[in-house]
């Protein structure tokens, strides 16, 4: 099969990071020990589909509180031909128009979009619509605002790929035996024992005031709440469950910052170097550090710096 990629872009997707991630897999994937993979924060899925095409998985499950990403992954995993013959139609209407016919192309499926809810059916209408937006906004970026709106403006594209048939073909394939839910990541906790793999991608905790951004939904993830998913992770680890972590490292901007060193004792807590994918300054898009936590050591040479342990990557 070809590489499968994420369906939708999404703002700290980890796509770009994988490369960094697979080294910090639990060895067990490897040897058939873990059997069993679970993300409470799916996103974007880069990591979901990395993990379904290495390794041999025998159940997955991913959730997410944003119930319109998840409507799409079991749209994509039920219906994927209804759902790119949408795509396909809303593809060729949008690609024939001049940019300001475009615009207004855009607006008008976006105030369909927010003119209506979800409820428990899938609905391929929508997850169309989902997409559509995703692939056409500025920068890619899925935001809402406090009343659940998407609010994102028009991007500039000459020639978005709208309809990405063979991809969503292949994602398609790949997700087939994966449970998509829609909830909070505690709805995980059933699902997880000693033969589990978990990731946790959360929305990250902000760098500073004005580089927060956390509104995947229209509720916020403050330092309260990755207070509770700390100590959820301190629960499933107490299960035996394999647990990896991704989120910000306060020290990029205030070294004595030592928020998860704290919340996260007695774990190992390593560093990756990210770049800034969404900025409105393209000064602000240049390299930085993120952390990953695991509670198990890694297979590869660790080195004890400033109480975080920096993994040695060979080449």
């Amino acid at each position: 099969m070809e590489i499968v990629r994420p369906f939708v872009k999404w703002a700290g997707g980890k796509g770009s990071l994988l490369s960094q991630l697979t080294n910090f897999y639990p060895f067990e994937l490897n040897n058939g020990i873990i059997n069993k993979y679970v993300e409470p924060f799916v996103g974007g899925g880069a990591v979901l589909i990395d993990i379904l095409q290495k390794y041999d998985v025998k159940e997955a499950y991913a959730f997410d509180i944003n119930k319109d990403l998840i409507n799409c992954y079991n749209v994509i995993k039920n219906d994927v031909e209804s759902l790119i013959q949408e795509l396909d139609k809303k593809e060729k209407e949008y690609l024939k128009l001049e940019m300001d016919d475009r615009q207004t192309y855009f607006y008008d499926v976006r105030k369909e979009y927010n003119s209506y809810k979800l409820d428990e059916k899938i609905n391929i209408k929508r997850a169309s619509e989902f997409i559509f937006l995703n692939r056409t906004c500025f920068n890619g970026l899925y935001r809402v605002n406090k009343a659940g709106e998407f609010n994102v403006p028009c991007g500039k594209y000459k020639n978005p790929t709208i309809c990405d048939f063979k991809n969503l073909r292949n994602l398609s394939s790949l997700i087939k035996d994966v449970t998509f839910q829609y909830g909070d990541y505690t709805a995980s906790c059933k699902y997880i024992d000693s033969n589990t793999f978990v990731y946790f991608d959360p929305p990250y905790r902000p760098l500073s005031v004005t580089s927060g951004f956390t509104s995947y939904t229209k509720e916020d993830f403050n330092d309260d709440n990755q207070k509770e998913l700390a100590n959820y992770y301190r629960d499933l680890s107490a299960k035996n469950a394999k647990l990896m972590l991704s989120n910000s490292n306060p020290k990029n901007t205030n070294k004595d910052d030592n928020f998860f060193e704290e919340i996260y004792k007695g774990f190992n807590i390593n560093e990756v170097s990210a770049k800034r994918m969404i900025n409105a300054n393209s000064k602000g898009r240049g390299e930085i550090s993120e952390l990953l936590i695991t509670n198990y050591k890694e297979n590869e040479e660790c080195i004890q710096e400033n109480s975080i342990l920096k993994m040695a990557v060979s080449n």
